[in-house]
């Protein structure tokens, strides 16, 4: 069983366990010794980074644990995480790895890996890592130690790779955008992508500091967006996270829309043009069931799994599926991209925008939600809440209450120590009433 990775790589509190310059030193050397089979030829690791202040020590610490079991790497920069996915797979290299802690506050950061395909490891393949960091790996040789160097055009290569997916002879002009980019990976590749295009943009979260990634902005606080989006009359607004592979849509009268209604759309039109593989969209158990209720009425299924993009992907390629996502804003198109990547789906949406000639509100309303609530909360490290009889109890009755009509979700995050509990009903009362109950008790398990 998996003790260091998590739902999306390792993630932690910088300077606390896992995440130590030390443990990220033996994290190197362990995926570099996993990732360099042979001697007899070059191995190369690209390394890609958010602005979190701590980014600069994991930077460092990584790169002497690669190089030591002889990896060439290769230093991006801060870069999305998408982009890490692109150039791990175009540079020929043996692995990506990219720095963040995604939508986390900027004390937190992580460390996520690309198998040289682009693609995020499997489960198998972390665990094998798990034990190389347990149980130590042998440096190599003096004259096999590996090199590493910056390379400068990464973000360039990934502003051109993502305009790419952009359909041909289609422009952008007349389009006012605002892009929060949260302060974080994509400060500078987002705005002058948009620009590129020929959007008129107003660009927000672009002054990062070490500190303010983000901080009161990005995909999971959007409202302030969502003001400047009113304020300037602009026909849309996207806020992307901490290292840009999700996004939040904003519609031009203020109103915050969510991954699901966005990939609605995008099925919807993608069936319709004969270009929806499988006759499925891939999205998670967090997903509405009006998205499901939407996509049945056309013929397509859900195809659901366990939250992260990670699971998202892996059951895509497993299925020949080419479009997935979360509600939360990951949007997977494998037809242009290897994992989430916030500002190709925000293009895409433009695209579909400049198509139809409609508005961002009447795309953002593809279907009427089932009525969902969820609520989270906090444990410390170590404590079992989800054993406790009190709250398996509550979770049957909750569970009870609600067959027929609806669901029930309880699950701990991959990312941060809490418990999530979410519900769906038609009957709005006795969703909240079912949360509320769960939440009760997981709260007396927590605090005693």
């Amino acid at each position: 069983m998996k003790k260091l990775f998590g739902t999306d790589g390792v993630r932690g509190t910088a300077n606390v366990h896992p995440m130590t310059p030390e443990m990220a030193l033996r994290i190197g050397a362990a995926v570099g010794r996993q990732f360099r089979r042979d001697h007899s030829a070059v191995h190369r690791v690209v390394i890609g980074k958010d602005t979190r202040l701590s980014g600069y020590m994991f930077e460092n610490a990584l790169t002497a644990g690669l190089t030591s079991t002889g990896m060439n790497v290769l230093l991006l920069g801060p870069v999305p995480t998408p982009a890490v996915g692109l150039l791990t797979r175009s540079m020929r290299a043996d692995l990506g790895v990219m720095i963040s802690a995604s939508h986390n506050p900027a004390h937190d950061n992580g460390i996520k890996f690309f198998g040289p395909d682009g693609f995020k490891l499997s489960d198998t393949v972390e665990a094998e890592i798990e034990a190389l960091v347990e149980s130590g790996v042998e440096p190599a040789d003096a004259g096999e130690i590996g090199r590493a160097k910056r390379i400068d055009d990464g973000r360039y290569r990934y502003i051109e790779r993502v305009k790419s997916s952009f359909p041909r002879q289609m422009r952008l002009d007349g389009l006012k955008v605002v892009v929060d980019c949260a302060n974080g990976a994509a400060h500078r590749v987002a705005p002058e992508c948009l620009w590129e295009l020929g959007a008129t943009v107003i660009p927000m979260g672009v002054s990062p500091n070490g500190h303010n990634i983000n901080e009161g902005c990005g995909s999971t606080q959007p409202q302030a967006a969502a003001e400047l989006v009113v304020a300037h009359g602009a026909h849309l607004g996207l806020c992307l996270d901490g290292d840009a592979d999700r996004v939040i849509l904003i519609d031009e009268k203020g109103k915050i829309g969510d991954g699901d209604q966005f990939m609605a759309l995008m099925a919807a039109s993608w069936a319709e043009e004969e270009k929806l593989k499988g006759g499925a969209l891939v999205a998670t158990v967090m997903s509405n069931l009006g998205l499901e209720h939407f996509l049945e009425a056309r013929g397509l299924r859900l195809e659901r799994t366990s939250v992260g993009d990670r699971y998202v992907v892996e059951r895509m390629r497993e299925g020949g599926f080419n479009l997935g996502g979360e509600q939360s804003g990951h949007i997977v198109m494998t037809d242009h991209a290897t994992t989430g990547d916030g500002l190709m789906a925000g293009l895409q949406f433009l695209a579909e925008m400049v198509r139809s000639e409609k508005t961002a509100s009447e795309l953002l309303h593809q279907f009427e939600p089932v009525p969902q609530l969820l609520k989270n909360v906090r444990f410390q490290v170590g404590q079992t809440p989800l054993e406790a009889d009190l709250v398996k109890g509550a979770i049957a009755q909750a569970e009870a209450d609600l067959s027929g009509g609806g669901r029930l979700l309880i699950r701990k995050s991959g990312t941060e120590p809490l418990v999530r509990v979410m519900a769906e009903h038609e009957d709005a009362t006795l969703m909240e009433q079912a949360v509320n109950t769960v939440v009760a008790a997981v709260e007396g398990a927590v605090s005693t």
